[in-house]
């Protein structure tokens, strides 16, 4: 069973034996990491995110909860794989064996190519559309990249706050936007702003801001030598691409597991989480304020040397130690063949 999720929310799922010993039912016990876990206090989920979360074991459309799926599967399996590595969860891998009771292994990072320019298709595809060609433009490591990925729950109230705490923290940024509904131009650079962003967003932001609404060649943009931090939904996709070129986090969780990476983030000293209220609402103050820190502040330098230093845990001096784990996949898919 291939999971792509972190090492530390399959221990927060657990094996179904855990969970009928130590049934959760009310949302706060979704709040808290479960019994068969010790972990930091610091790892836990707010309500809002927890209300989700609690949702996942009920029975849905299909007459099947989601939690009773993944355990189907996971009791069929003679082993799981996970995408992540002991580097990014020093403390987590050891304890997955027990609590599945069979080998839990990690797959690495799966890491993107590098995404530096190569002058191929994609690249001039991608200049042509100005969002490189905008970021040539600014200066080192003064760009914060934003890109909520393609399934956050966005509200309309959601934009509008982001963009007011862009605005507000002074900063320059490329947004990478994604509206509910179809359109869209890129701002910044002359074309008409989403009909989603406030009034004179466009015009506030020209020289500083841009707006994409098209595709985004993520990779290559957090590549960019102008990009200095990404603020993300800590979805874990965005979240290892961003580790791959060291940058520090801004982080503002939706769904899922994205509240938990975010914790994960923040106990490595790598990001700073936007805050919320129980409900989950933010405020553009609150994204003012994260931006800040991550981007002007001291705290800031803090942050980029420790996401420059756990890039250099995870991926290696030549670059390969991730490619390593994939070797030992496939050794253990060798050792595990019917064959």
């Amino acid at each position: 069973m291939f999971l792509i999720f972190t090492a530390t929310w399959l221990a927060y799922c657990g094996s179904r034996q855990d969970n009928v010993s130590h049934p959760r039912v009310a949302v706060e016990d979704f709040m808290l990491m479960p019994r068969w876990f010790p972990s930091p206090s610091s790892l836990a989920f707010r309500r809002h995110e927890a209300v989700w979360l609690a949702a996942v074991t009920q029975s849905n459309a299909s007459g099947v909860a989601d939690s009773e799926r993944y355990w189907r599967i996971e009791q069929r399996c003679r082993f799981l794989v996970a995408r992540s590595c002991p580097e990014v969860e020093p403390r987590v891998f050891p304890l997955l064996d027990g609590i599945y009771r069979k080998p839990v292994v990690p797959a690495g990072l799966l890491l993107p190519e590098d995404g530096r320019p190569d002058g191929g298709d994609d690249h001039e595809d991608a200049r042509s559309s100005g969002v490189l060609q905008w970021l040539d433009e600014q200066p080192p490591r003064s760009v914060l990249y934003v890109a909520l990925g393609s399934e956050a729950p966005v509200t309309a109230e959601n934009v509008h706050e982001l963009a007011a705490g862009l605005e507000l923290s002074g900063a320059r940024f490329l947004w990478a936007f994604r509206p509910p509904s179809g359109g869209g131009a890129t701002a910044g650079t002359g074309a008409p702003a989403p009909p989603l962003l406030p009034d004179g967003f466009e015009a506030r932001a020209r020289g500083r801001g841009a707006v994409c609404t098209g595709w985004v060649p993520q990779v290559k943009v957090l590549a960019h030598a102008a990009v200095g931090a990404f603020l993300t939904h800590c979805g874990w996709g965005s979240v290892t691409e961003s580790l791959l070129f060291g940058h520090p986090l801004v982080m503002l969780p939706f769904i899922t597991d994205q509240g938990l990476i975010a914790r994960i983030m923040a106990e490595r000293g790598v990001g700073v989480e936007v805050a919320r209220r129980d409900d989950g609402a933010f405020g553009r103050d609150d994204v003012a304020e994260a931006v800040r820190r991550v981007m002007v502040e001291e705290e800031g330098k803090t942050l980029a040397l420790n996401a420059r230093r756990l890039r250099q845990s995870v991926v290696g001096d030549d670059g390969g130690r991730q490619e390593r784990y994939v070797d030992e996949l496939v050794e253990c898919f060798r050792r595990h063949s019917f064959n």
